[in-house]
C-alpha cells in the first residue's frame, strides 16, 4: 500500500508538472500569434560621455589623490576660459553589417533620414561597415543611402575593420575618406551567380517539368528544365552588364584608381588595397573615434526594431545552439592538437 500511494503522488506530480508546461507553451504561442510585428524607434547615445567615463576610471585607478586633486584643478581652469563648444560640430555613427540579402538597409535608411533631419555643415558622419556583399539591388540601394550624406555635403567616413567585399565595397567607395584595418578584406569587385540544375535527375526519374514564358529571354536558366546554349550566353551577357556598371560606379567615386587593375573579382588585406588605390588610409574605427574625442561631440546612431515574442525565443535558442557549437569546436581543437 505505501509502494501504491508513494507511486500516486509521485504520478499526480509529474501530470501536474507536464499540465503546466502545456498552459506555458499554449500562452506563449497564443500571445505570441496575436503580437504585432513591433515597430521601430531610433536611439542615440552619446559616445562622447562614455569616453569621458571610460577616461574618469582610468585616471582614477591609475593617478594619485595629488595628481587628481592638480587634474581636477586644471580642468575647473580650462573650462572657465572656454567661450562655447557648441560650434565643434558632431560626429554621427552608424553601423552597419550587410548580411546577402541586404536587409539591413532598411534601418540604414532610417538611420540615414534622421541625421540628415538635424546635421549641418560642421558635422560628420562614421559608417563603420562590415559586409561580405549580397544580392545588388540590396547593396545598390544601401550605397545610394550613404550618398544622400554626401549629396548634402556632410563629410562621410566609412571604416572597415574586418571586410568590405563586393556588395560591400559597392558601398564603402562612396565615402570621402575610407579607412581599413591592416588586415582587413577590401575588394572583389567582380559579380557572381550560380545555380543548381536538376534536370538529368528528373530525366532519370521519368520527371517531366513544364516552363511556359512570354518573351525570349524571360528566363535565361532555369533549375529544372533543360538549359540551351543561347540561355548561357544571354546570362553571362546579363552578368557582364552588371559588372560593367559596378565598375562604372567605383571609377566614378574613386577616379584615381586604376579600375581595370582591381576590378578582377579578387581581394586584399587592407595595406595592399591602400598600395591599389581601393582605401585612403590604414586605420581601425576605434582609432578614427579617438582621433576627433574631444574636439567633437560623438554620438551613435541606431534605428531598432522591437522583437515579438517568436523572435526573442528563436535568438535565444539561436544564441544557446551557438554556444554549444563553439564549445564543441573549442574542445575538439583541443582532442587534435
Amino acid at each position: 500500500m505505501e509502494f501504491l500511494y508513494e507511486y500516486g503522488l509521485f504520478l499526480a506530480k509529474a501530470v501536474t508538472l507536464v499540465v503546466a508546461i502545456v498552459v506555458v507553451v499554449a500562452a506563449i504561442a497564443g500571445a505570441a500569434s496575436k503580437q504585432k510585428p513591433g515597430k521601430g524607434h531610433l536611439e542615440i547615445v552619446s559616445l562622447t560621455e562614455q569616453l569621458k567615463d571610460v577616461t574618469h576610471y582610468a585616471r582614477s585607478v591609475l593617478l594619485d589623490k595629488a595628481a587628481m586633486k592638480k587634474l581636477a584643478k586644471q580642468q575647473k581652469k580650462d573650462a572657465k576660459n572656454k567661450t562655447t563648444d557648441d560650434d565643434k560640430g558632431r560626429l554621427f555613427v552608424i553601423d552597419f553589417h550587410g548580411s546577402m540579402d541586404a536587409h539591413e538597409v532598411e534601418r540604414l535608411r532610417e538611420e540615414v533620414t534622421a541625421i540628415l533631419c538635424v546635421a549641418d555643415d560642421k558635422d560628420e558622419v562614421l559608417v563603420r561597415l562590415e559586409s561580405g556583399g549580397g544580392v545588388v539591388h540590396g547593396y545598390g540601394l544601401a550605397a545610394a543611402q550613404l550618398q544622400r550624406l554626401k549629396e548634402k555635403n556632410l563629410k562621410l567616413t566609412v571604416a572597415v575593420d574586418k571586410v568590405a567585399a563586393s556588395g560591400g565595397y559597392m558601398m564603402a567607395c562612396v565615402a570621402d575618406n575610407l579607412l581599413a584595418s591592416r588586415f582587413a578584406y577590401i575588394g572583389s569587385i567582380g559579380v557572381l551567380a550560380q545555380l543548381p540544375n536538376f534536370h538529368k535527375l528528373l530525366k532519370k526519374n521519368d520527371i517531366e517539368f513544364e516552363q511556359h514564358t512570354a518573351g525570349d529571354y524571360k528566363r535565361t536558366l532555369t533549375v529544372f528544365g533543360e538549359n540551351t546554349d543561347e540561355g548561357r550566353e544571354k546570362f553571362r551577357q546579363e552578368i557582364e552588364e552588371i559588372h560593367v556598371l559596378f565598375k562604372d560606379w567605383v571609377s566614378e567615386q574613386r577616379q584615381h584608381m586604376d579600375i581595370e587593375k582591381v576590378a578582377t573579382g579578387e581581394f586584399w588585406p587592407g595595406i595592399k588595397a591602400k598600395e591599389l588605390g581601393l582605401v585612403d588610409d590604414i586605420m581601425t574605427s576605434d582609432d578614427f573615434i579617438l582621433s576627433v574625442f574631444p574636439e567633437k561631440h560623438i554620438y551613435s546612431v541606431k534605428y531598432a526594431h522591437k522583437k515579438n515574442i517568436t523572435e526573442k525565443l528563436g535568438m535565444s535558442a539561436a544564441a544557446v545552439i551557438r554556444q554549444q557549437m563553439m564549445r564543441l569546436w573549442s574542445e575538439s581543437r583541443s582532442w587534435f592538437h
